[in-house]
């Protein structure tokens, strides 16, 4: 049996059965936490907050947000492109914090933790639209986590970039030859991070031991955003 470093805490993870979202919610489960996994894509204005309020007192809220990252070059962007990934990636991030923080804050305690994304701190060719919605996560994390400290609730984000998961980098990507060597080429650790080591940070900042931790925005790439 693991350290059970999250025993009786209760956990929201969203789109959880995308992403990070799977092990995530074996991994929380492991470490002693009841999970509610939400599987609303939060799209709509209402949803974020029913699915915190279906959920019940929640000591933890992990924002899991995915989509198919569009591959646009700068220039051919369209106004739905641009409009439908800050709609499914951002929008729905001060909705679920104005339904989760409220309590926290009356209770003193509390975790908030956005799995997000490193494309947000270097810079990829076609990829204007997705780092962008996905910087701007990473811009209210830092900006939210430093409002809400002095109430002891942690705010906090993990920027990951291969890491092993299915939206991502499905198997078929991970057998490209092509891919491989762009893998050797530009992550020095030379593989992907694995989902269970990402998930188990992710715990361990959830956790009452990584109460330091204020808007902090964490990569997790196996040293891509520093080559």
């Amino acid at each position: 049996m693991p350290n059970q470093i999250l025993l009786g805490k209760r956990v929201l993870v969203t789109h959880a059965d995308a992403f990070m979202g799977p092990v995530l919610c074996e991994v929380f489960s492991r470490h002693g936490a009841t999970v509610i996994a939400s599987t609303d894509p939060l799209l709509g204005a209402d949803a974020p907050a029913a699915v915190v309020a279906g959920a019940g007192q929640l000591d933890i809220l992990v924002a899991n947000l995915a989509i198919q990252a569009p591959s646009t070059v700068a220039t051919e962007v369209s106004e739905e492109e641009w409009s439908s990934t800050f709609a499914a990636l951002v929008h729905p991030l001060p909705r679920l914090f104005r339904a989760v923080l409220p309590p926290m804050i009356e209770r003193r305690a509390g975790k908030i933790l956005v799995m997000g994304s490193a494309s947000a701190l270097r810079g990829m060719k076609r990829a204007s639209t997705y780092s962008a919605a996905r910087g701007a996560q990473l811009a209210y994390v830092q900006a939210v986590g430093v409002e809400v400290a002095v109430h002891n609730v942690q705010v906090n984000a993990i920027a990951q970039n291969f890491v092993d998961n299915p939206t991502y980098f499905p198997p078929d990507v991970q057998a490209n030859p092509r891919f491989q060597e762009r893998m050797k080429r530009e992550v020095p650790l030379g593989r992907l991070v694995s989902a269970e080591e990402d998930a188990q940070f992710a715990a361990y900042l959830c956790s009452e031991a990584a109460s330091c931790f204020v808007g902090q925005v964490i990569p997790v790439c196996g040293g891509w955003v520093t080559r």
